[in-house]
């Protein structure tokens, strides 16, 4: 989705200073009796991004600048050769800047090469394919099956969903149009030890971050390699099971629903909130950030995570950001979403309250926009890892990298305490009984 993105669609900004090493390399590949092909010199291995959107071209210039020949695939006529001349002039820029000489810039640009095809039988054979599609379980497990026939059996099969899945996409399912072509059944894939997820965050040259999911199914050669395969691509990769939302997008989700509640409260406007955790050294507001990624993209990615949790109220949307999103107010790009924008892209109507701000902060817990916040996004982190679904390193790493938080769930863990945390939810689930507030065991 995916600009400022946790969402993989317009993403978080990218970070400014960090460099490739400062932070360890979490899950080294294990050692196993011969590499695995996709460890082969980078020359040999040929990637096919599949989507030719800004997605799916920034994941193609990520692995050609790394030195794989990649097919830029779409199934719109002209959108890939589209693609490509637009990656010609984003190196030209390179260039320009001084960060690639001009024959790097010519040998990247050789490398990638467009292809379109409606049916993914077309594709030449790889050995990793990144499906960068739209966000739809049904057009995803279409894409893939095809795939799987027509590719060799040693080709990994990536999917870059922010949201979605792995399982989903690999296994059998009776509902949807791709069941319905095929007589009322999806049918399953057959290699779903070749599957797994890569979701790189937007811009993909720019973002660090790529969390690698396993599907229950997906082989652990097969996770270590594409894992090690992001770190040779200038990435940092951290591992996570196919639980909604992944790490990211399932530990912000309190980020945006603790603020829009405020609002609906009267508690506060969103720009004096903004303002408050930008104080706490956030570097985005939630709801500037909201009409950055886009209010469809910011709900549609909550809705996702809410169903697949079975309607958890820690994840439940509120009417207020779909009430935005019925108006056509989504953001930036519509020029109207929680603030109106200029022809400039910046804001007309985000004027703080800054005393305001400054008496929530520290004032009665529920009122409190920082302890709110905070108070969820560590139960959030502490109760993935409970579950056994990503460590503790890679939780804050994703946090840091894929969001530009200023410290992670762990990080704010260790600042504030358990006790603290556990007292200010225990205050919320009193006054909002139901169930959103309720601790992490861990806690």
């Amino acid at each position: 989705m995916a600009t400022m993105t946790a969402e993989s669609g317009p993403a978080h900004d990218p970070p400014a200073t960090a460099g490739q090493d400062d932070l360890p390399a979490s899950h080294p590949p294990s050692d196993h009796p011969r590499p695995h092909p996709l460890l082969s010199d980078a020359g040999d291995v040929a990637v096919a991004v599949i989507g030719a959107g800004a997605m799916g071209s920034g994941i193609a210039q990520v692995a050609a600048q790394a030195g794989h020949p990649v097919v830029l695939v779409d199934a719109q006529p002209g959108a890939a050769d589209r693609a490509v001349e637009r990656l010609g002039a984003t190196l030209d820029r390179l260039v320009a800047k001084g960060r690639l000489d001009a024959d790097q810039a010519r040998d990247v640009l050789g490398r990638v090469r467009p292809h379109t095809a409606k049916d993914m039988s077309t594709v030449p054979p790889v050995a990793l394919v990144v499906e960068a599609v739209v966000e739809h379980l049904d057009v995803k497990r279409a894409i893939s099956r095809q795939l799987e026939g027509a590719q060799p059996a040693t080709t990994v099969l990536a999917t870059n969903t922010s949201s979605l899945s792995i399982d989903g996409i690999v296994e059998e399912a009776q509902t949807g149009h791709d069941a319905a072509s095929h007589g009322g059944v999806s049918p399953a894939l057959q290699r779903p030890g070749q599957v797994l997820g890569l979701h790189f965050f937007n811009p993909p040259p720019l973002m660090r971050l790529v969390e690698v999911i396993s599907g229950s199914a997906t082989d652990g050669q097969v996770l270590d390699a594409a894992s090690e395969l992001m770190r040779r691509w200038g990435k940092t990769p951290v591992r996570c099971t196919s639980t909604p939302g992944f790490i990211v997008n399932r530990v912000a989700r309190p980020f945006y629903g603790e603020a829009q509640r405020m609002v609906e409260e009267g508690i506060a406007d969103p720009a004096t909130l903004d303002l408050a955790l930008r104080g706490a050294g956030f570097r985005m507001g939630p709801f500037e950030l909201t009409d950055l990624i886009g209010q469809d993209v910011n709900l549609a990615v909550g809705e996702s995570v809410w169903r697949q949790t079975g309607e958890d109220p820690r994840y439940a949307p509120t009417d207020w950001q779909r009430a935005l999103v019925r108006e056509g107010r989504l953001g930036r790009k519509t020029g109207r979403g929680v603030f109106s924008y200029g022809e400039d892209g910046s804001a007309t109507d985000a004027e703080p309250d800054e005393q305001l701000a400054q008496r929530l902060v520290g004032g009665p817990v529920h009122q409190d926009p920082v302890a709110r916040t905070l108070a969820m996004l560590v139960n959030e982190g502490v109760d993935l890892v409970q579950r056994g679904e990503a460590t503790a390193e890679d939780v804050d790493t994703a946090m840091r990298l894929g969001t530009n938080y200023p410290k992670g769930p762990f990080g704010w863990l260790e600042e504030l305490g358990r006790e603290t945390v556990r007292a200010t939810l225990a205050e919320l689930e009193a006054r909002y009984p139901g169930g959103r507030y309720r601790p992490s065991e861990a806690l």
